[in-house]
């Protein structure tokens, strides 16, 4: 998972899940609890997907 994406293309990371900013990636304290652990469970499905997936290049999921 990662904030700033670019960067982890440019240091070659294969799989990249964009996170939602860099002072929360894995959330948002706007949003009620509930809602946030929404984003939370799918932010992290999106990068369990991710590594069950097989990559050849950057990838971005």
């Amino acid at each position: 998972m990662a904030t700033i994406t670019p960067i982890s293309r440019s240091v070659g990371a294969n799989r990249i899940v964009p996170a939602v900013a860099i002072p929360y990636p894995v959330g948002d304290a706007s949003l009620e609890t509930e809602k946030e652990h929404e984003l939370q469970y799918a932010l992290v499905n999106r990068a369990v997907n991710g590594l069950a997936t097989a990559v050849t290049e950057s990838t971005d999921f």
